[in-house]
């Protein structure tokens, strides 16, 4: 799986959203907390507010809040968000691919690892990233040696 920087960005702004709680974040605090450059950041939070998963408080109280609590957030709905579908191949959808002879297969293999992802994104919330309480299959596949290589 490769996950670009603007996925990498909203995924660590949104844990800094999350940890924040109720009161707005500023674009300046949130790119200095996690060192990311203010301008793109700002791009990737108009994303995710489209998406409905920010809210945009203006004034000199104002900054970014999350549009609903933590723990209702995936990390599939922030990469959904800024990126698009999970998984996708030449930019369609698994499903939609077609292969003939030998390759047939590669499509259930697509729509595998399509299945693979949603299971950990979309269980993993915002709030057990930013508590670091995640859940346990995932502590548990992180804790083997080989998913380290």
């Amino acid at each position: 799986m490769r996950l670009s920087a603007r996925v990498d960005y909203a995924l660590r702004a949104a844990a800094e959203l999350a940890a924040a709680g109720e009161g707005p974040t500023t674009v300046g605090e949130l790119a200095k907390e996690q060192d990311m450059p203010p301008k793109y950041l700002e791009n990737i939070l108009l994303q995710m507010r489209r998406a409905g998963l920010v809210r945009g408080q203006r004034g000199p109280e104002g900054g970014y809040v999350l549009a609903r609590p933590a723990a209702e957030i995936t990390l599939a709905d922030v990469i959904r968000a800024v990126d698009g579908p999970l998984a996708n191949v030449r930019g369609e959808r698994p499903e939609h691919v077609d292969y003939r002879g030998p390759a047939e297969s590669l499509q259930q293999v697509w729509i595998a690892l399509r299945a693979s992802e949603r299971a950990i994104l979309e269980e993993v919330t915002l709030d057990s990233v930013a508590t670091g309480a995640l859940p346990e299959r995932v502590r548990q596949l992180a804790a083997d040696p080989a998913a380290w290589d």
